[in-house]
């Protein structure tokens, strides 16, 4: 399979050559769902907390007798049958985080982004630089490649300055080869990859 490598001006300028099995190989869809999923647990910030027994307001007194009242028999108002009380087996501070098999995640990275090169959503760039920090250029380079609405571009060393600008640009994230995820891809409308990016992915994901 051939890619179209085009420059900053959508003028092709040559092509590359990628492996079917990566690019154009099977759909697996519940690898990209296992991995998204993960990627959304590990973003939970799980700061929740409710309070027990020890931890409400109250009196630690008994609030009566133990015999001869004719009322229950209880040891304290913060007990969690009362109202105010304690609350049992609430939730408590803790991290969503697990991991998944690399297998998993290479599995779901590449039908992702086969699945972007069926839809035509795939865009080969010579190269992702800018030469100066300017949102506006940015955006104007970012037009001319056809890129609307979300975008993920990729490269295998971020160029600090086109980073800087297409930061402010919504919908737009820049992140290197060895970072980029299932849920960044299937989340972009489109994706901007380098052709360094592409065939270190395809060393990757082989």
């Amino acid at each position: 399979m051939q890619l179209e490598v085009v420059n900053g001006e959508n003028e092709k300028v040559g092509s590359v050559d990628v492996r079917d099995d990566v690019f154009g190989g099977r759909v697996n869809a519940d690898l990209v769902w296992e991995s998204v999923v993960r990627e959304n647990a590990a973003g939970r910030r799980g700061t929740h907390a409710t309070k027990n027994r020890a931890l409400v307001s109250g009196s630690g007194k008994k609030p009566w007798r133990q015999k001869g009242t004719g009322r229950a028999r209880v040891g304290s108002v913060r007990t969690p049958l009362w109202r105010h009380g304690g609350t049992v087996f609430g939730p408590q501070p803790r991290s969503y985080a697990y991991q998944l098999p690399k297998k998993v995640e290479r599995g779901a990275l590449r039908s992702a982004i086969a699945q972007k090169v069926k839809d035509g959503a795939l865009v080969v760039v010579d190269q992702l630089t800018a030469s100066e920090v300017k949102t506006k250029s940015a955006a104007e380079m970012l037009k001319r490649l056809g890129v609307t609405g979300k975008a993920v571009l990729i490269d295998v060393a971020l160029d600090e300055k086109l980073s800087k600008s297409v930061r402010n640009i919504a919908g737009i994230s820049f992140v290197s080869s060895s970072r980029v995820t299932a849920r960044d891809v299937v989340d972009a409308q489109r994706v901007v990859a380098t052709r360094s990016a592409v065939e270190k992915l395809q060393e990757v994901l082989a």
